[in-house]
């Protein structure tokens, strides 16, 4: 099976515009959002709930920390927010409105907690209708890693930031590109 697709910033907005036209906007950006941005897998963050992500205060929290039961190899993690991730995410809960931590961060049109099988189609099908071939609900997460990884982060902190045991598995995640390979020549 081919790897989901890594994304271009131009591909990643090219997805948020056509976000941006849709019904439920805000969420659908901020679940996709956060698998660019924090590099969680779908299946975590379809499990999030409101106290995962946010203080007493109302405050969005700077790191969540993912119980053994919300991730895929069942090790309790911690996966740190970027700050533009925070900000995003508390505009999202200041129009939600939703205080009980228990309730889940992001639910359907139904109203329910998304499963990891439904948000995956439902990221399959943005991508799809924004024209973007080949991405699947881990495209976010892989083009995190690549991203960080063409600005030098190294192997051993990409591991632990996608909570894998292996620098191995993470070296697969890791799209090379041109222009990583133009910024290691001009290093010369």
């Amino acid at each position: 099976m081919a790897q989901a697709k890594t994304l271009t910033q131009v591909e990643i907005e090219q997805v948020l515009a056509y976000i941006a036209t849709r019904r439920f906007a805000m969420r659908n950006r901020v679940m996709l959002l956060t698998s660019f941005w924090s590099g969680m897998r779908v299946g975590e963050i379809a499990s999030l709930k409101v106290g995962d992500v946010m203080n007493t205060d109302g405050t969005v929290k700077n790191e969540v920390r993912l119980a053994a039961e919300q991730t895929k190899g069942r090790q309790p993690r911690t996966v740190f927010l970027p700050q533009r991730l925070q900000t995003e995410m508390q505009r999202y809960m200041d129009v939600r409105r939703v205080t009980d931590a228990t309730q889940p961060l992001f639910v359907t049109a139904g109203a329910k907690a998304f499963s990891a099988n439904v948000m995956a189609q439902h990221f399959f099908w943005l991508y799809k209708k924004a024209g973007i071939a080949g991405a699947s609900s881990h495209s976010g997460r892989r083009s995190f890693i690549t991203s960080l990884a063409c600005k030098g982060i190294s192997v051993r902190v990409l591991a632990s930031l996608a909570g894998h045991r292996s620098i191995a598995v993470t070296q697969r995640y890791i799209d090379v590109n041109d222009d990583m390979k133009r910024n290691a020549v001009e290093m010369i």
